[in-house]
């Protein structure tokens, strides 16, 4: 498939990747292009700014996850004969324990055989702009970076480094993109704020993709993206015949692999939970479920008062519940109706933001202490500190089952748990997390389920159990 696809990559985090993809994806768009986005690595928030401006879902890139075949299927799922673009995380080559490329930038583009945007920000610098470029294009061994844009520069310096840079490097440099404390992206205890804490974000975003087209060959960098797209042409098996292959090889009563899964009639209930406080979920996880048979109900633990009817399974994944302390615990009726139905049987996933919900207690961003679900004894409160930051695998020694995922946050619990064993790629440190039952997992962890097929077989059959066992009464 001759698909246009540029990954938007910088020397290192705080570069602007973020801002100027937003403003790239808004310009295609206002030009009548077809454009889908990815964020490369295990981020939530970018992809939330990309689905806000492009009114399409993100989806998440993370080579660590899963292997080159599969990545590869998620990025050609859904695309026809529309455009992609790919932010990058932190700096183009770190990947897996700072020191290696696996997972990094650059080992996606060359998975997705893409050309790369290197973004740059140059405030302060004059010649030694050179040098950094000069830098990352000798560790590019696949000549992958096909041009630059300087990040906060004036136009008129601009125009004095564009051509002696490009004399230097043989490389484009399409453009620039100035100094605007205006349309800077805030940030909070873990990241950006989210697109709708943004004031007037598609404001800022037209504002920025308007002064991207003053400032930037937007012409030669999509020709640029079309010849190489016709010169390298990209191919892969769809992501649904990949996973029913996969989940086939795990699934109980499927003699052949290659065999597709009928979905089950009817199809199993899944309650998401779904607001400000809970809002990170990878798309590829609610793909994979509704691939094996689910039917995802989305409801809110801040406003509505039980779960949907006829829930055969739960998931609420992480987001912000710190800082809904309030509205949580006052919704007294939603935390009865997820703890009956903890009780009574019904599987439940719990990831992160989720995990602090099940709680006793809830020590909120002012202090105060609220009740929560109380499926989990003890409190969960604010650590100060990332704590088990990053990549890591979770085995179940029992079944030997292991799942990838990944730690980001601030807070800490009284009840970690200790049922799966977490360790960390490159450094091998381990410890022990999480609370797994024959009907439930919760931790801190954020899990990415096509890491580990049998994990979406266990989940299903535990729902399928369970809506058998309602049949009964």
């Amino acid at each position: 498939m001759t698909i246009p696809r540029l990954v938007i990559a910088a020397t290192k985090s705080g570069s602007g990747k973020t801002t100027i993809t937003c403003a790239l994806l808004q310009a295609l768009l206002q030009r009548g292009e077809k454009v889908r986005s990815f964020k490369c690595g295990p981020d939530y928030i970018d992809p939330m700014f990309h689905e806000k401006v492009i009114g399409i879902p993100s989806g998440n890139l993370d080579l660590y996850f899963t292997d080159e075949e599969l990545t590869k299927s998620f990025f050609l799922k859904d695309l026809d004969d529309d455009m992609a673009i790919v932010e990058g995380v932190m700096g183009l080559y770190d990947g897996v324990g700072g020191i290696t490329q696996e997972a990094s930038t650059y080992h996606l583009a060359q998975t997705l055989d893409a050309p790369i945007l290197l973004v740059l920000n140059a405030r302060g610098m004059g010649r030694s702009i050179l040098a950094e470029i000069k830098g990352f294009l000798d560790m590019d061994q696949n000549h992958l970076i096909r041009g630059i844009l300087l990040n906060q520069i004036p136009a008129s310096f601009f125009e004095t480094v564009k051509p002696f840079l490009e004399k230097e490097t043989g490389i484009p440099v399409f453009g620039f993109f100035p100094t605007c404390k205006d349309l800077t992206l805030e940030s909070r205890h873990l990241g950006l704020m989210l697109p709708d804490e943004v004031d007037g974000l598609k404001e800022k975003t037209k504002q920025a993709a308007g002064i991207l087209e003053d400032s930037v060959d937007l012409d030669g960098l999509l020709s640029m993206m079309k010849d190489f797209a016709s010169e390298h042409p990209i191919s892969g098996q769809a992501f649904e015949t990949i996973m029913k292959d996969r989940i086939s090889e795990h699934m109980a009563d499927h003699a052949d692999a290659n065999e597709q899964i009928p979905a089950p009639t009817p199809k199993v209930r899944i309650a998401v939970a779904k607001d400000r406080a809970f809002n990170f979920y990878y798309r590829t996880n609610l793909d994979l479920l509704e691939l094996a048979g689910a039917e995802l109900l989305f409801f809110s633990p801040l406003k509505d008062k039980t779960l949907p009817e006829g829930t055969d399974g739960i998931l609420i994944g992480g987001g912000y519940p710190e800082l809904m302390c309030e509205e949580l615990s006052a919704n007294g009726s939603m935390r009865e109706s997820i703890l009956k139905a903890i009780k009574s049987g019904t599987p439940s996933l719990c990831e992160c933001g989720g995990f602090m919900y099940l709680h006793e207690i809830l020590v909120g961003m002012d202090g105060k202490e609220y009740p929560m679900v109380g499926a989990i004894p003890g409190k969960c409160f604010h650590a100060g500190k990332l704590v088990r930051f990053g990549y890591a695998e979770f085995e179940n020694e029992q079944t030997k089952s292991k799942i990838r995922g990944h730690e980001f946050h601030h807070y800490d619990s009284e009840s970690n748990g200790e049922d799966r064993l977490a360790t960390k790629p490159f450094s091998g440190r381990s410890f022990r997390c999480m609370h797994e039952g024959e009907d439930h997992l919760w931790g801190f962890g954020h899990l990415y389920y096509a890491s580990d097929p049998e994990f979406v077989k266990w989940f299903m059959e535990c729902c399928r159990k369970k809506k058998s066992r309602k049949g009964m009464l």
